[in-house]
C-alpha cells in the first residue's frame, strides 16, 4: 500500500493535482495588505534622526535610561547608586543594539515604534533596523554629553516623568514648543538643581 500511495503523491505534484483540485478548492480566506511605511529620502538616508521622529526616539531613550538605571539600582537594593556606577550604566544604555524599534505608519503618520512608546498598532509593518538603531545612539550620547550624567540620574530619582520632563520637554527638549511627534505625556515638576 505504501509504494502505491507514494507513487500517487509524486505524479499529483509533478502533474499538479492536489487534494484541493481533488476535493474542491478551499474556501478563500479574506486576505488583508497593509504596505510599509514609505520613508522619504531623509528618513531611509539621513545618519540624523528626522525632526518629525525626534519626539518619539527620545521618549524611547527616556525609557530605556530609566529601565537600565532601574534595574542597576535592583541589584544593589534599590539605594542609589555611586557616580562610577550610574556613569557606567548610561554608557551602557545609550551604546546598546537599538534594534527593537523601528517606524510604523499610524494613520497616516510615521511613527517610532518599540518599548516605551505609546500607540503603537497590531496590524502594521514596522520598518526595523537600517539606520534606526545608530540614529538613537547617536542621540541618547548626545542627551547624556548635553545634560551631564549627574543631572540625569538626579531626575531618574526623581521618576520617570522627571527624566522624560529633562530630556525631551524641557526648554530645547524634542517635544517642546509644539514640534511634531505627537501628544506629550504629563508633564512633572520642573527639576531644580
Amino acid at each position: 500500500m505504501r509504494p502505491a500511495l507514494a507513487a500517487w503523491l509524486a505524479l499529483s505534484l509533478l502533474m499538479g493535482v492536489g487534494a484541493e483540485d481533488m476535493c474542491g478548492d478551499p474556501p478563500a480566506a479574506p486576505s488583508r495588505s497593509i504596505p510599509a511605511p514609505q520613508l522619504s529620502p531623509e528618513e531611509r538616508l539621513s545618519p540624523h534622526m528626522p525632526e518629525s521622529l525626534r519626539c518619539d526616539a527620545c521618549h524611547a531613550i527616556a525609557f530605556q535610561i530609566e529601565e537600565q538605571l532601574r534595574r542597576a539600582e535592583g541589584k544593589v537594593g534599590r539605594k542609589a547608586l555611586s557616580e562610577s556606577d550610574y556613569v557606567e550604566v548610561l554608557e551602557r544604555s545609550c551604546s546598546q543594539g537599538w534594534e527593537s524599534y523601528g517606524v510604523q505608519e499610524l494613520d497616516g503618520e510615521k511613527r517610532l515604534a518599540g518599548p516605551g512608546l505609546p500607540r503603537q498598532e497590531p496590524m502594521s509593518v514596522m520598518v526595523m533596523g537600517g539606520p534606526w538603531p545608530s540614529r538613537l545612539s547617536k542621540m541618547c550620547h548626545g542627551y547624556v554629553g548635553e545634560q551631564g550624567e549627574a543631572q540625569i540620574y538626579g531626575a531618574h530619582r526623581q521618576g520617570p516623568s522627571a527624566l522624560r520632563e529633562l530630556l525631551c520637554h524641557g526648554e530645547k527638549g524634542a517635544c517642546a514648543g509644539g514640534k511634531a511627534g505627537g501628544p506629550s505625556p504629563p508633564k512633572a515638576l520642573q527639576n531644580e538643581l
